[in-house]
């Protein structure tokens, strides 16, 4: 049974203590810190028997709790990886790492000679859709890979004080599909080029971002790649994806309430896409927990390595310097 301590009650700390409680067998919540605990929160953690801190070092101070789940705000995802790794826990921190390629190799020096699970929360690599189409890849039925497309869109746009704070659309959103490329194709990213511009909320642009993006992407197998992304799709979260190879193609649409199709004269209409990410991936979060616990208590590696939490950090900045700069950008002049 690994002891697990969940930093951070928001939103993400608690799909992953009902994760855990409700669906991964061999792991169990030992307690959750946050410092900025609401009368609501704290409801929801007794109901759930989850003994609560306000201050973090409780549970790194804790010699019962094996590892820890990093949930809490993204500023703070690499100084506590780091202060985990010298308390002897095992490590699962959501992305991104850290906005800041310094602190990533901090976080990288302190792994080098440890014996600790680090594992980085790129949670659609588990959703069944995507895990399918990275098996016919692996599988060598489509042949070599040509054509990569993504799309991915949001069912309304952010509150424009949560932009000011993200880090931008490339590191808040399009991060999980620079590892999805990745993940599906099994190549990393060596150039890129991204058109962006401000169609949905006009305080994203004021706020100093934008919300809607086309990006294409040279890969070092030689395919290529294209991402849209849009921070408001009208009709619900659009996730879908498609890889074009020599000897075919694989392709994902999105999940649906339900597959009824109503035919009349009126016209032929079916369900809209589930609505956004909890409805859509919750499967996926517990998916990777369990083989976050299942690396911890086997001593395996892990699905998704502290290097593609990097990675798809080095590609967020690299769009950003297209987007700023007006030009392709190799991952190259990224220093890192």
């Amino acid at each position: 049974m690994l002891n697990t301590g969940i930093i951070g009650a928001g939103r993400i700390g608690k799909v992953h203590g009902e994760s855990i409680t409700y669906h991964v067998k061999n792991a169990r919540v030992a307690a959750m810190a946050d410092p900025y605990w609401t009368d609501d929160s704290r409801k929801w953690a007794r109901e759930m028997g989850i003994p609560t801190y306000d201050d973090y070092h409780d549970i790194l101070k804790d010699p019962a709790i094996d590892a820890v789940m990093i949930c809490s705000s993204t500023q703070t995802h690499a100084p506590i990886s780091i202060e985990a790794i010298r308390a002897g826990k095992h490590v699962f921190c959501e992305k991104p790492i850290s906005r800041e390629l310094s602190e990533i190799k901090s976080v990288m020096k302190e792994l080098e000679h440890s014996h600790l699970k680090y594992q980085v929360g790129f949670n659609r690599r588990f959703d069944h859709n995507f895990h399918a189409v990275r098996e016919i890849v692996e599988s060598g039925k489509i042949g070599d890979v040509h054509i990569v497309k993504i799309t991915s869109r949001d069912p309304d746009s952010p509150p424009i004080e949560y932009v000011k704070v993200s880090g931008g659309i490339f590191l808040d959103m399009t991060i999980h599909d620079f590892d999805m490329v990745r993940y599906l194709t099994g190549s990393d990213v060596e150039e890129i080029y991204a058109n962006s511009a401000v169609l949905v909320d006009p305080g994203i642009g004021e706020a100093g971002d934008v919300d809607t993006a086309i990006i294409t992407m040279k890969l070092a197998n030689g395919a290529l790649a294209v991402i849209d992304n849009s921070r408001k799709a009208v009709y619900g979260y659009d996730q879908r994806a498609e890889v074009f190879g020599s000897k075919g193609q694989a392709a994902v649409s999105n999940d649906l309430p339900s597959s009824a199709v109503v035919s009349t004269s009126d016209g032929i209409t079916g369900e809209k896409p589930l609505y956004f990410f909890l409805e859509r991936y919750m499967e996926s979060f517990a998916t990777e927990v369990t083989q976050f616990t299942e690396s911890v208590l086997n001593d395996t590696p892990v699905a998704v390595t502290v290097n593609d939490g990097l990675q798809a950090v080095l590609i967020a900045k690299a769009a950003a310097k297209s987007v700023k700069e007006h030009r392709p950008v190799k991952l190259s002049e990224i220093q890192f």
